[in-house]
């Protein structure tokens, strides 16, 4: 646990992704395997499940009348985590906390604590059982925790605890502190990971074990997934058009589907197997020949409809155990394949993309009765001819359901993760609406002491008196501010607090923004009766006034004309 907490300590003081990496890497190659596989998963922020919550914690330390309700709230706004608030005020606080009764199971925790145990023994015998006690007892036990652990221990235990260990380190960042320790390639080292994971001595040690030269068969396991970049015209003109395949993006969610003789599997990027959710695709797919892996898109799109349906029918069927015949029949699943990335055993990932293309169609060029039911398709795509075609490509590929185009270099390899100046996402241009700014909360991380969090507001104005025309809350957003926009409104939100509700502040409604999304759909969990889709703030309109923003009709207007493409 010690030099868990030390590796933590050194992470949050430094910058340069470079020395990260070496931190991460002598941390794994030094440690035990055990702890190793630990460290992987929570410093890739997976096995963070909530044992105990931070409101939980804050009641323990609260009952104990050290710290009055105002106050804690207080710091609380300036921090924006109640595990984090707890470990910075336990030093000042722990005199004034009674001592607590010791049992013999307590006592026991108590003297390995002394011992420095390993980080599996926390994470996998003492949290789960202090997760598992009673009230009373889990409050006494707490309190004679936190006085034994030193207080610079305090932050990492209570994140644990509450499954929101967060310390702003990236999953690749991972992956090549990995490949560093142990003279791995990146791209075999995201192979392993996509494997179920189990934070075990053997999960480690098949992790980081050196290759075998002879490849086997990966089984069920997905392959990395190739992510496209935002387009960069500007520097990409200077290429060929000729160069560059251009083809739709669809809406929905990006799918690897594997035959093997061992069955079908059908992986979200994700990670998560979701044949559950598709089983009509599984059936259809159990026609591939053995040792295919097709790279494509999950959307719901009936045989004989010329156009996708709207994401939200998608959304029906995600997270589902099981799915029954009406919700099949209404909301109808695609795969829409556009990458081949294994045949017949071979790897293709590293053949140019005009050969993985052909080698696809004449595979799928067999599968007639899948594609005559609409639930196999294979995205069309075009050679480039010239760059003044590009926007009417476009344009043309949302009139067809898409939200734009992807563009990738014909002779790209498939890669593992996002790599610049292979593949580009050309998507259309947002929806916008101008809201107003009336919640704001604390941020995290680096944040965690300015208000960056932001909840908007349009104008219902159904009422005939203007009187009675109110704010409805709309859509949160967070991002789109550069650093001196968000010091600036900062300051003007804690100017202008109207309330406090713990973190959150409501503040005067008179600031406007464009807001942009992707999407929008009615939705009966939201006051305002609408929900959007990645929304974020495009600039801060200084040129308008509150009552000028838009309203609930201007939002339902927007939904309809999408609803009606």
């Amino acid at each position: 646990m010690n030099d868990f907490a030390t590796l933590i300590d050194a992470l949050d003081q430094c910058t340069g992704t470079a020395r990260k990496v070496a931190l991460i890497a002598d941390h794994l190659r030094a440690g035990e395997s055990h702890d190793s596989a630990w460290s992987v998963l929570l410093l890739m922020g997976e096995k963070r499940r909530r044992l105990i919550t931070g409101r939980r914690l804050r009641e323990i330390l609260q009952a104990c009348d050290a710290i009055p309700d105002w106050l804690f709230d207080d710091c609380q706004s300036h921090v924006g985590d109640s595990a984090e608030t707890l470990a910075l005020l336990w030093p000042q606080l722990k005199g004034s906390v009674p001592v607590q009764a010791v049992n013999d199971r307590l006592n026991a925790w108590i003297e390995t604590i002394a011992t420095n145990p390993p980080l599996h023994w926390w994470m996998e015998e003492l949290l789960p059982e202090l997760a598992l006690l009673e009230p009373t007892t889990q409050s006494a036990a707490l309190l004679t925790i936190w006085s034994s652990v030193p207080d610079e221990r305090h932050f990492l235990f209570n994140k644990l605890l509450t499954g929101g260990f967060r310390i702003g380190v990236a999953r690749g960042l991972v992956v090549k502190a990995i490949a560093k320790g142990f003279a791995l390639e990146e791209a075999l080292v995201l192979e392993r990971l996509m494997a179920p994971s189990e934070p075990s001595r053997s999960w480690f040690e098949a992790l980081t074990a050196t290759p075998t030269t002879e490849r086997t068969n990966r089984g069920p396991v997905p392959y990395p997934f190739f992510l496209a970049s935002p387009l960069q015209l500007d520097s990409l003109r200077e290429t060929p058009a000729q160069q560059w395949w251009v083809e739709h993006k669809w809406d929905g969610i990006r799918g690897q589907l594997i035959q093997r003789n061992s069955g079908t599997y059908l992986w979200s990027r994700g990670e998560e197997l979701i044949n559950e959710q598709f089983p009509e695709l599984i059936a259809m797919a159990a026609s591939l020949a053995d040792d295919t892996v097709l790279d494509g898109e999950v959307i719901c799109w009936a045989a004989e409809d010329d156009r996708p349906r709207p994401f939200s029918d998608l959304q029906r069927r995600l997270g589902r155990k099981s799915v029954g015949r009406k919700l099949r029949e209404d909301c109808p699943a695609c795969f829409v394949a556009y990458d081949l990335l294994e045949s017949g055993g071979e790897d293709r990932r590293n053949s140019p993309l005009d050969e993985r293309l052909a080698a696809m169609n004449l595979l799928l060029d067999s599968m007639q009765e899948a594609r005559s039911t609409g639930q196999l398709r294979i995205s069309a795509g075009e050679a480039l001819s010239s760059w003044d075609e590009l926007d009417t490509l476009r344009q043309q590929a949302v009139r067809e359901g898409a939200e734009g185009l992807m563009l990738k270099q014909r002779q790209s390899p498939y890669l593992s993760g996002r790599k610049r100046g292979h593949w580009w996402k050309h998507k259309r241009d947002p929806m916008t609406l101008d809201a107003v700014l009336i919640y704001a909360q604390a941020g995290r991380g680096r944040r965690a002491n300015l208000f960056t969090d932001y909840t908007f507001a349009l104008w219902d104005r159904h009422a005939a008196d203007p009187d009675q025309h109110q704010l409805v809350t709309f859509a949160k957003a967070y991002s789109g501010l550069n650093d001196r926009e968000i010091l600036e409104l900062d300051r003007w939100i804690r100017s202008n607090t109207v309330e406090r509700f713990g973190p959150t502040r409501s503040v005067t409604p008179d600031l406007v923004f464009e807001i942009g999304f992707e999407g929008i759909q009615p939705s009966k969990r939201h006051k305002c009766g609408l929900a959007v889709r990645f929304p974020r703030i495009l600039r801060w309109r200084h040129d308008r006034t509150a009552q000028s923003a838009n309203t609930l009709i201007d939002a339902v207007q927007l939904c309809e004309a999408q609803r009606a493409v």
